[in-house]
């Protein structure tokens, strides 16, 4: 193919993607508010292109880790084309390629739709702070708030464990070290013991996938420091028992009174396409710490659903309340919300009640 990556990765950020993918056999495809759509007037990728796209933007560390495993991810940039997210990994004996473009700017609280109580949890000084939802749903987004939130009113000092660093935060009111695994260190649970050692207040891992980086990220908390993370998880009860889960049997009582004493809240989120379909809209489930949520994580048998919806009082909510707020002020559509809510009579029933077709 004539076209460069750097021309496809233009027409990625002037359509206003999140995503570009480039497989063998299929023209590059973008994704532009949650749906794929083929780039106009391209032809079908071949081995040799997919290839040279990778030989151009690969980094040392990728052709490593390609080479060794099939796979490998790392961050790109250029200063005319921002940074991107990049996912390479090989099918059917071919290189394969997901691109997904990294904000500049971080946005604030506002711009993001996350819910008012997350500027309060930003400014807890100790506990474990978690960001949950499925690939695409704006984690990294959230996350970045978050952290700039506390650099820009707070003089700490925030330590970063990424893979790989995706977004860039010059020191403002905080000091900020981002450290990215494979470059800067070894892996997240090393890199995490030794934030504790130096003299950082806030420590953020961009992500626990296993149960090393739990157990550091636990015993972070439990040491006096404000420890952020994501997880790829679907809601805060799912949350807790993957993390609890990490742990083998004869450990998970006392993980659990681990994660009860020093769990600040869990923030579960999902992007929804809006009415028209023009961009995607937040949705959230929020469970912050309270006696009752202690009390629940520890016996590890009840429900979180009652307090969720009964705690209104300290931040929290379901997704059922959220998403009945945004179908019934006709942001999203009730086809659109039902595949995401529990109690999705309820929702019919409060849109009937609005007069919204169902």
């Amino acid at each position: 193919m004539d076209v460069s990556i750097e021309e496809l990765l233009q027409r990625t950020v002037s359509a206003g993607a999140s995503d570009l993918h480039l497989k063998v056999g299929s023209p590059p495809v973008i994704r532009v508010a949650g749906e794929l759509r083929r780039l106009h007037g391209l032809p079908t990728l071949r081995p040799n292109d997919t290839e040279s796209y990778a030989q151009t933007i690969f980094t040392q560390r990728a052709v490593r880790e390609f080479k060794e495993r099939g796979e490998a991810d790392f961050a790109w940039g250029r200063p005319d084309l921002g940074r991107f997210r990049v996912t390479a990994f090989r099918q059917r004996g071919s290189v394969s390629m997901v691109l997904r473009r990294v904000p500049s700017d971080t946005a604030s609280f506002d711009e993001l739709g996350v819910p008012p109580v997350l500027g309060r949890l930003a400014s807890e000084h100790k506990g474990l702070l978690l960001i949950t939802g499925p690939s695409g749903s704006g984690k990294s987004s959230t996350m970045a708030a978050v952290v700039d939130h506390i650099n820009t009113t707070r003089p700490v000092s925030i330590v970063t464990v990424e893979d790989p660093i995706e977004i860039l935060h010059p020191d403002k009111l905080a000091v900020v070290a981002q450290r990215e695994v494979g470059v800067d260190t070894a892996n997240f649970g090393d890199a995490v013991h030794r934030a504790i050692r130096q003299d950082a207040d806030v420590i953020v891992i961009s992500h626990i996938a296993e149960a090393e980086t739990a157990r550091a990220a636990i015993t972070a908390a439990e040491t006096g420091h404000l420890v952020i993370s994501s997880m790829h998880t679907t809601d805060p009860a799912d949350t807790i028992n993957r993390l609890v889960g990490y742990f083998p049997p004869q450990e998970q009582g006392l993980a659990r009174r681990q994660i009860a004493a020093h769990l600040v809240a869990i923030v579960s989120q999902r992007l929804l396409e809006t009415t028209d379909g023009s961009t995607q809209v937040l949705a959230t489930e929020v469970l912050t710490s309270n006696e009752r949520v202690r009390e629940r994580i520890i016996d590890g048998n009840g429900s979180l659903d009652e307090v969720l919806k009964e705690s209104e009082f300290f931040g929290m909510h379901t997704f059922d309340q959220t998403l009945q707020g945004l179908v019934l002020s006709r942001r999203v559509a009730v086809r659109v919300a039902l595949p995401h809510v529990r109690n999705p009579h309820e929702l019919r029933a409060r849109a009937l009640e609005a007069g919204l077709d169902v």
